[in-house]
């Protein structure tokens, strides 16, 4: 582990000195246009659980930044995107605000390239939501018609005009927290500790980590967990008609437009393109 208090004359000399795994990091971070800081070559170092095949990359630093050689612009790029991100972030704080006002919802969280304030003009906005065990679907049903109330853009499937829209594509029953094995990857690892909870009421973000601490195999400083593997306690037995119903109109109204979508009675993730392949593919070719 490096000292966050390391002098100046430590960071010029740690220019030429990065080993393996921060190398990937900044290769990793490239793939997204993001330069690191320092604090947070650190924070994003990368696991010895996963090698790239990917030629290997001179990382150059300026201004207090890492990246690879000849990606100066990033510097300029990544100050333009957080002025954006701050503009989206407005947005979203006023629909967590409308959303926290719904019993069943658990917690809201930003995710995607806004959680990184590396969002760019034309983007929408990734939610995460975690609802009350057994509430999924009426509180999904609830939550796009309060969104609809107050206002709030929301992009639906297919749309191209998708700037400054929320996108609710990730929705979890607090009973089915864990991602599957077969998901598990440096990309969904990277996802899920980017997270930033809005709304969280009784640790649910917590607990979502702690079901989820395999992320630190790829990503051991990333973040920080702790034993908050509480019970869930049963939700009310009377909604669980009401939530059937909800589930079966709600399927039945999306499926002709599922895809690649995994929709349960207690998930539902709409993400029809698997970004994890691509970065995969693009970390072990060095194509950036």
């Amino acid at each position: 582990m490096h000292s966050l208090y390391a002098t100046t004359s430590d960071n010029s000399r740690r220019r030429e000195l990065l080993n393996k795994t921060e190398k990937l990091s900044v290769l990793y971070h490239d793939i997204f246009d993001y330069p690191l800081t320092f604090a947070e070559l650190i924070k994003w170092n990368s696991s010895e659980n996963f090698s790239s095949r990917a030629p290997d990359k001179q990382v150059s630093s300026r201004d207090g930044y890492y990246f690879l050689k000849g990606r100066e612009s990033l510097i300029y790029k990544r100050g333009f995107r957080e002025r954006i991100s701050a503009r989206k972030m407005e947005i979203v704080k006023k629909a967590s605000k409308v959303l926290s006002l719904i019993p069943g919802i658990k917690m809201v969280a930003v995710t995607g390239s806004l959680a990184m304030k590396n969002s760019v003009e034309d983007s929408d906005i990734d939610l995460m939501i975690i609802t009350e065990k057994g509430t999924l679907w009426t509180t999904r049903a609830i939550a796009y018609m309060v969104i609809h109330t107050f206002g709030l853009k929301v992009r639906k499937p297919n749309d191209l005009q998708e700037k400054d829209k929320l996108c609710l594509n990730l929705w979890m029953d607090e009973s089915d927290l864990i991602w599957g094995k077969k998901d598990r990857n440096i990309y969904t690892a990277h996802e899920i500790a980017q997270i930033l909870p809005l709304v969280n009421k009784e640790g649910t973000y917590e607990k979502f980590l702690y079901r989820n601490r395999w992320i630190l195999k790829f990503w051991p400083n990333s973040v920080k967990i702790g034993n908050s593997d509480l019970k869930i306690v049963n939700s009310r037995a009377r909604g669980a008609f009401l939530e059937k119903i909800a589930y079966k109109i709600q399927l039945n109204h999306m499926k002709s437009k599922i895809t690649k979508e995994k929709v349960t009675s207690t998930r539902a993730v709409f993400h029809p393109h698997d970004w994890g392949k691509v970065v995969l593919l693009r970390l072990n070719n060095g194509i950036l």
